[in-house]
Formats: C-alpha cells, structure tokens, sequence
C-alpha cells in the first residue's frame, strides 16, 4: 500500500501556531529520519498527520507535490475525502489562498454532529461501504443537508478525490518517491536519491495494481 503526505511548494509540513502557519518538518528531515511527525490541528480533531493512500479510484493528492512512502504502520483511521467537507459550515473552502490570512479562524471550525459516520479502521472497510467517490459525495450531501447545512457546490468535488488515512503518533516511513510537477520537484527527488514523477497518478500507472 502506498501513501502520500502532500507538501507546500517549499517541501515543508506546516502547523498552526497561535494565528499563523509556520514551517514544521521539511523533507529533508522526514528522508533523513524517515520519520512523519503530525502536524494537524484543526476542526477540533486531536492533532494527526493526515496522507492519502493511493488507489483506482484514490489517484489524486490534497496538493500538486509531495513523498511517496510505504510503512507498516497502520491508520488510526481512515476517511473518504477531505475531512473539511464535514465542517459545520455552509461555504466550504478549497483553496488555500482565500483563507491564509485568518487560517487560524477557519481551523477553529467544528465538525457537524454525526461525522464519526464517515471514519472507518481502514482502508478495506472504507471502500467497502463507499466504493467509489461518487458514492460518498452522494451520501455526505444528504448528510449535510439533513444536518441543517448547504450541500456541497460541484467545484468542491475535487475533496472526495483523495482520501485521508490518519496518524495521531510519528510514522516510521520508506521513502519511495518524490513527486510534483515543477522543476523543485524534480531537483528534490535527485538530491534526495529518489525517483521522480510528475504527479502521484503517474506513479500509480506505473507501480499502482
């Protein structure tokens, strides 16, 4: 099985400290140590390292660049989509730029009442209940509705193309690839003794089953 934990595109996780976002771990350190330490704090959910695991029907990643990596350590759990979809608002936001100067706002967020629904022990229970992201877009819109909240603007359909599978404690890594389609990425993966792919679909044509 092979994750994904995305990277902004100066290769760093970030975290939330007090109002801003400041730098956390850079991908340096994680190849070095293969060490992923969490990162998360948000939606009032206990601090996580949030990856993607890659599939079919999982071919996407939460940004354009990051580290493909194995490890036999299991999720605490697993979601369908991006965990933001179930915040008890009614204009989700997608992208990062509308929301960076009051980040810490938008993170302090609650989930709607009736979430833990969507969690599921892993990734074979997940997919078993929602085989495609069609099937869980369909179903969290009736939630949301039923809850009081919109449902979802088609343009946020992008949040159910990657899932989420969760750590709450460091994850020991291998390191298999780095990817992203600027020359960064590229100049990471060499530097690092990585293979290099555009995107984690690319990878996925050549290693996924």
């Amino acid at each position: 099985m092979y994750y994904v934990k995305s990277f902004e595109e100066d290769f760093y996780t970030k975290t939330i400290i007090k109002t801003k976002k400041e730098k956390f771990q850079s991908i340096e350190d994680i190849i070095e140590t293969k060490i992923i330490r969490p990162n998360t704090l948000s939606f009032g959910v206990e601090q996580r390292l949030s990856t993607t695991i890659l599939s079919k029907d999982y071919i996407k990643s939460y940004r354009p660049q990051g580290v493909i990596f194995t490890t036999e350590k299991k999720p605490d759990y697993v979601m369908p989509f991006d965990l933001v979809v179930l915040s008890n608002v009614d204009n989700v936001i997608v992208h990062y730029y509308r929301i960076k100067d009051n980040i810490h706002f938008y993170y302090n967020h609650q989930l709607i009442e009736g979430f833990d629904k969507f969690i599921f022990k892993n990734f074979n229970a997940m997919v078993k209940r929602f085989p495609t992201p069609d099937d869980t877009w369909n179903t969290v819109n009736k939630f949301r509705e039923k809850s009081g909240y919109k449902k979802l603007a088609n343009t946020k359909k992008r949040l159910f193309q990657y899932n989420e599978a969760v750590f709450h404690s460091d994850v020991p890594i291998k390191p298999v690839a780095i990817f992203g389609y600027k020359k960064e990425a590229r100049l990471k993966a060499k530097e690092l003794g990585l293979e290099y792919f555009r995107s984690a679909s690319e990878f996925l044509k050549k290693y996924g089953k």
